[in-house]
């Protein structure tokens, strides 16, 4: 049964509540990515609960006299509002489809509510008949003024053919035009490497053409290489830059040069670099320090971005002027309009949220490009087509395009989704026809596996599952693992019987560990819009616990020998800093660590007189001796350390090399010793790194990449 709080702005059924002022639909208090039109639909059903609302109903609220696909567009609507419901067609809950007929909301609502939704489609009906009232009388009074003046018959006539004239210009300047529609699509790249990785905090690298050849940064396991492929497709090979590239940003107007950035370890702005094609002698633009950047349509200037501020200099960066100061978050994707005139970005703001701003060239009228039911926390990474006509972007993963105002008189068009399926569709370019989109499809999916040191071979764990973050309780009967790239928190026997879902979307899970009396199990979750908190769930399931208060991203928890205390720390790439802590599980308590900051990862040892973490600044690999308060150091890189049953060894991973490999260290002696060396289709990319864990006997486990990742080529038509 529907609980309302305030009757004239927010409903609630069940878990969920929706808010009709901001346009928000809620779980648990937690903002759920529904807007635009599935918005608008689910807002209609509620207007009209319990009763059948037709197709042609809904229609005419959201499409009249347009010219769209609505079934597709509807069923569309209707499958995005059941995904985020949870909900099914087959056993619907919430909304319930009729045959020919149309769709109702089955849920009850109490009776202030429904008068109130009814009260609000009232007063909307009212203002359509009386605006449909004035058009008529307005009508009536221009007959009437037409019949005195018919004496002055030839005036009339001229006046009447440059009313005809003026608005024939007004209809083919405000008409609204057919939606756009990707009609077919190409795979060009084949090569299995990842071309969307990036490190905390950034966007997606971007891709770039020079209108016959694409370029874009490959991810393989230890590094990055610039590659490129033919517009037609073919083998993906090197680009020989010279220098190590951390991104490639953009092409120059005359397709002459390319913008990249230096990789430069964990150094955030790094130096701007131009690329020369088809070969040639890199050179850096000036002193600039940058993390994304673009040149501007005449090529005479860039745009670049360093830290919360858009600047604008000439080419050789000289006489840079700051354009503006992003709000929550740091600029990535800018991009000019054909014209010059404005500059376009993605703000990259807290837990996650991303939103494309637009700002004039002089650095005014910065604002949101979306707003009301248009707006969502998540876009990105758009592109204008070369005639400045439709700017094409990506929400939720999947590629949207909007048409731009053409004067005065033209307001933006809403919004048009132009995919849709199981593969994510990202950093969409418009090629330079205007006729074809390339972009990045990909599908993410791993399969577990265990290194087996009799064979010397990977080989299936758990029976392959897609699944990372996996922990064992501490009689190795029961495995807790967050299944990828869902997110979800999951807990099973080792054999898989006995499977239990632990949280459900939209909360993301990352390394969940088991407590010592295997009661509970404590993981880091992150849930739309919300920080990334500690968060304690029983074993047999019921309601999660946030075990650390405030709105300060946590880090992921090792627990002590005893079960009564928590050790973590916050993550650097989100906080900017860290330090070891302590949750005293009785009290809540939370105390630092002494001379820990800047540690991060940390990992209790099985007797409780160590601690391992790894310093933030240069993911080494450190041991400290409780008793004594001293650190030493176990080795110079590493990721994801994981304490042997026995307390013996300290097991990780160093992905970040040329040759990436699982190592574990002995305690007794700090002696490094390799175990299994990685090929680049050995990981898959995890929260902060390669995931890496062990099974109950000490075995390494690994979550090899079986994803999907290529570009692809989408013909589309879009009216001009």
């Amino acid at each position: 049964m529907a609980e309302a709080v305030d009757s004239s702005q927010i409903v609630r059924f069940g878990v969920f509540e929706v808010d009709l002022h901001s346009g928000e639909l809620r779980r648990s208090g937690l903002k759920l990515k529904l807007t635009g039109q599935p918005f608008q639909v689910l807002v209609i059903l509620l207007e009209h609960a319990g009763k059948v609302v037709t197709r042609e109903e809904l229609q005419k609220r959201l499409w009249p006299e347009t010219f769209v696909d609505v079934d597709h567009n509807l069923n569309t609507a209707i499958n995005r509002i059941r995904e985020v419901l949870g909900d099914s067609a087959e056993n619907p809950r919430f909304v319930e489809t009729l045959p020919r007929r149309g769709y109702r909301f089955i849920l009850p609502l109490n009776g202030a509510h429904s008068a109130a939704m009814s009260s609000s489609a009232a007063v909307g009906a009212e203002s359509v008949a009386v605006a449909t009232a004035r058009t008529y009388e307005s009508a009536a009074v221009q007959r009437e003024g037409r019949q005195t003046r018919s004496a002055a018959s030839h005036y009339a006539v001229v006046a009447g053919a440059l009313l005809v004239c003026a608005g024939l210009a007004i209809y083919f300047l405000t008409r609204s035009l057919p939606p756009p529609t990707v009609t077919n699509s190409a795979q060009l790249t084949s090569d299995g490497q990842a071309k969307t990785l990036t490190y905390a905090n950034e966007l997606i690298p971007p891709l770039v053409s020079d209108g016959s050849r694409l370029y874009f940064v490959e991810c393989a396991v230890g590094g990055t290489r610039l590659a490129q492929v033919s517009t037609e497709g073919g083998e993906t090979t090197s680009f020989p830059a010279g220098f190590r590239v951390r991104r490639v940003l953009d092409v120059s107007p005359k397709r002459q040069e390319l913008l990249a950035l230096t990789y430069d370890g964990t150094q955030f702005e790094t130096a701007l670099m131009v690329l020369p094609l088809p070969a040639g002698a890199p050179h850096r633009v000036g002193d600039v320090l940058a993390h994304d950047a673009s040149w501007s349509p005449d090529g005479k200037q860039i745009v670049y971005a360093n830290g919360h501020d858009l600047y604008v200099s000439k080419v050789d960066g000289s006489e840079p002027r700051k354009l503006v100061t992003t709000p929550d978050g740091n600029a990535w994707w800018p991009r000019w309009s054909s014209d010059g005139k404005l500059v376009r970005f993605t703000v990259l703001g807290p837990y996650e949220s991303r939103r494309i701003w637009e700002v004039s060239a002089d650095g005014s009228r910065a604002h949101p490009l979306f707003s009301g039911g248009n707006q969502s926390s998540d876009e990105c990474c758009g592109n204008w087509t070369p005639d400045g006509k439709y700017f094409v972007f990506q929400s939720e993963d999947q590629l949207w395009a909007v048409r731009d105002a053409a004067s005065f008189l033209k307001k933006p068009q809403e919004r048009v989704r132009l995919t849709t399926g199981p593969m994510s569709m990202v950093a969409p370019l418009p090629g330079a026809n205007g006729k074809r989109i390339f972009v990045v499809a990909k599908q993410p999916r791993g399969q577990h596996v265990r290194y087996d040191r009799n064979t010397l071979q990977f080989v299936p764990f758990l029976s392959g599952i897609s699944a990372n973050g996996v922990d064992f309780s501490k009689d190795g009967q029961w495995v807790t693992y967050v299944a990828f790239p869902e997110g979800t928190l999951w807990r099973s026997k080792t054999d898989g019987s006995e499977r239990l879902q632990l949280t459900l979307p939209p909360m993301k899970v990352a390394l969940p560990r088991w407590s010592p009396d295997g009661k509970h199990i404590a993981f880091l979750g992150e849930g739309a819009g919300r920080p990334a908190k500690l968060y304690i769930v029983p074993a047999e399931g019921g309601a999660t616990t946030q075990a650390v208060p405030g709105d300060r991203n946590d880090g992921e928890a090792s627990w002590s020998p005893d079960g009564n205390s928590l050790v973590f720390a916050p993550l650097f790439w989100l906080e900017g800093s860290t330090e070891i802590r302590f949750l005293d599980m009785k009290n809540g308590q939370v105390t630092t660590l002494p001379g820990s900051a800047g540690y991060f990862s940390a990992r209790w040892s099985p007797d409780g007189r160590h601690i391992a973490a790894l310093k933030a600044n240069s993911q080494t690999l450190m041991l400290l001796d409780l008793k004594t308060q001293k650190w030493q150091e176990l080795a110079k890189s590493a990721a994801y350390p994981n304490w042997s049953r026995d307390g013996s060894y300290i097991h990780f991973v160093d992905p970040y090399t040329n040759e990436a490999a699982l190592y574990r260290v002995r305690i007794s002696d700090r002696k490094v010793e390799q175990l299994a060396t990685l090929n680049s289709q050995i990981l898959a990319w995890a929260s902060a790194g390669k995931w890496t864990g062990l099974a109950p006997d000490d075995s390494p486990l690994v979550l090899r990449d079986t994803s999907v990742e290529e570009v692809y080529a989408l013909d589309w038509e879009a009216l001009k």
